[in-house]
């Protein structure tokens, strides 16, 4: 028993030494964001993110950086088929293009894509199954999606 303690103690001890260190919450050069564009389900979800994280989102006084959303959209592709048009398995994508800005337009982030892609087998007798899945899927890329661009906009340094 003092053994594994000794070990638990002495790799705690260890981690701050390799350069491990938690995520901590974003710091963000702004304090608002004006948020314009194509509205989907990432926007819906990078709303409630930037508001989680302590940005006031579309408010007054007007913001002074507009983040752009230029591409918000959930595919479903075919890549798998029986021998009888089957569908065997699908590939879910989620698309999401932006770009930031100053109210002076000077450009802090460039046009900027991020896409996730996830594989689903699929089967015809366990469809409620299979969709209950995919929604978990998309649900999961989004929330990723939008936390990418919350890291994004924590980078920028300086307005």
């Amino acid at each position: 028993m003092n053994r594994r303690l000794l070990l638990g103690g002495a790799a705690a001890l260890a981690l701050p030494a390799c350069g491990f260190k938690l995520r901590e919450a974003p710091h963000f050069a702004f304090d608002a964001v004006q948020l314009t564009g194509v509205a989907g389900y990432v926007t819906v979800q990078l709303r409630r993110e930037m508001q989680v994280n302590g940005l006031r989102v579309d408010g007054n006084p007007l913001p002074p950086v507009i983040l752009t959303a230029q591409v918000d959209q959930r595919e479903r592709v075919v890549v798998g088929q029986t021998a009888a048009g089957q569908v065997r398995e699908l590939q879910l994508r989620v698309r999401f293009r932006f770009n930031l800005r100053t109210r002076e337009d000077r450009m802090l982030i460039d046009d900027s894509e991020l896409l996730l892609e996830r594989d689903l087998s699929f089967n015809e007798t366990v469809v409620l199954a299979k969709d209950a899945e995919e929604q978990m899927l998309y649900r999961d890329m989004t929330t990723d999606i939008a936390q990418q661009v919350i890291r994004r906009l924590a980078s920028v340094r300086q307005l």
